[in-house]
């Protein structure tokens, strides 16, 4: 039977066209098997090779990379490549233009296996504890682009039978048109040089950097740009050689300080403050805190008021204690002890200026939370409590007088009852 098969066939294959043919086919079919094989076989073992090194994470990102897919996609050029020398009848030129395409193809696969695994590579370094503190994106970047650059000469001297150093050598004429096109590259490969080696900047950072309208926290750093989502959730995208040859803040070290500042004033009226009068001494006795400091002070004013002498008899001429000094000695023993401030860093209560609009008292500590919310709650408790207690101590908090204070500051000056009433009617009327 098959040797009448071979008889009927035989007339076929005499012909060059039909062994070709069939040789070319049977490579096909080779070359496809190939395929089948490493994309399931090789697959299995790098999974099973990955999960018993504790690299689970590494075979879900090839895996979502397509690294397998691409590394099974050289399997059939590479057999093509050698199995084209085994086609009859096959021309020399004809061998050499079919292997050159092979191996364009082999070296594209290639690159673009190399390329997957890269962007497994941030992937999976994504997931370490080291990400947060370096970014290795940029550096993939980079790597990738000059991948591309090299892989795409290597192909283009392989098709067109040329060696790879006379397209290189053609390129150095353009240096100065590669200089131009790659120039925010260069400029941002420097500046993440420079970011990451001097430790500026970090994925989780938060940042201000006005002259971008960037404020929040940085999510991703690039070869080219760094990402900053900012509080209203907007993203702000920067070009990375701006982080390095402009001025940005960052936060990062009033969160691992454990303290973030509190620097705030209160604005008292003027005309309330003044001495304390007899007997009000005794009378702030009953503010825990307060009893230290009345002790030490009452003695320090007897004992400067004795040393004048017969003036020390006049009240002009006496020491005494005045209710705004009390306040800022209040509201500084009250920081001390509040369980929200961080007393290990500076503590301080001063006076400012006095102006126009005040006397302002500034509060200058930190608190021991650095959380925002946890920190406006700590403020927001410290000035209620302090703003509550100003009619205590007879003090008084400054404010604009608004359109209905002139209004009744005028209905209160005027000398005829009528005028008065025209003011009240018109308020009236406006309130209406």
């Amino acid at each position: 039977m098959f040797q009448a098969l071979q008889l009927r066939l035989s007339p076929f294959f005499s012909e060059p066209w039909a062994r070709i043919s069939a040789a070319m086919v049977a490579l096909v079919l080779v070359a496809a098997l190939a395929y089948v094989i490493v994309h399931r076989v090789v697959q299995r073992v790098m999974r099973e090779l990955l999960t018993r090194l504790s690299l689970g994470n590494w075979d879900d990102a090839l895996t979502r990379h397509g690294f397998y897919k691409r590394l099974a996609q050289m399997a059939p050029p590479v057999v093509f490549q050698f199995g084209i020398l085994a086609v009859p009848d096959l021309t020399i030129a004809a061998t050499e233009v079919l292997r050159n395409l092979a191996l364009a193809a082999t070296l594209l696969f290639g690159m673009l296996m190399l390329s997957a695994a890269m962007n497994a590579a941030n992937d999976a370094f994504a997931t370490s504890t080291r990400a947060h503190t370096r970014s290795i994106k940029g550096y993939l970047q980079l790597s990738k682009i000059v991948l591309w650059a090299f892989g795409t000469i290597v192909i283009v001297a392989t098709v067109i039978d040329r060696s790879p150093l006379l397209l290189l050598s053609g390129l150095g004429a353009m240096s100065a048109v590669l200089l131009l096109v790659f120039k925010d590259t260069l400029l941002s490969f420097v500046a993440s040089v420079q970011l990451t080696s001097n430790d500026m900047l970090r994925v989780g950072d938060w940042i201000e950097m006005p002259q971008v309208g960037a404020d929040g926290f940085v999510i991703d750093i690039a070869l080219h740009t760094v990402k900053v989502e900012n509080w209203d959730k907007t993203i702000t995208t920067i070009p990375t050689y701006r982080l390095f040859s402009d001025s940005f803040r960052n936060w990062r070290t009033m969160f691992t300080s454990g303290g973030r500042r509190i620097k705030r004033t209160i604005r008292l009226d003027a005309g309330s403050v003044r001495f304390l009068r007899d007997g009000e001494m005794e009378q702030l006795r009953r503010f825990r805190l307060l009893g230290e400091y009345l002790d030490q002070k009452q003695k320090a004013i007897t004992e400067a008021n004795q040393e004048l002498g017969e003036p020390g008899h006049d009240p002009v001429n006496q020491r005494r204690l005045t209710n705004l000094g009390t306040f800022r000695a209040y509201t500084e023993a009250y920081l001390k002890q509040h369980p929200g401030i961080n007393t290990s860093m500076i503590l301080m209560v001063r006076m400012l200026e006095p102006g126009d609009k005040g006397i302002p008292i500034e509060l200058y500590c930190f608190t021991a939370s650095t959380a925002w919310v946890s920190y406006e709650q700590v403020q927001g408790d410290i000035f209620d409590h302090l703003l509550a207690i100003l009619p205590e101590l007879g003090l008084r908090l400054y404010q604009s007088p608004a359109g209905n204070d002139l209004v009744t500051a005028f209905a209160d000056r005027s000398a005829s009852p009528s005028m008065h009433a025209r003011v009240e009617d018109r308020q009236e009327r406006l309130a209406g």
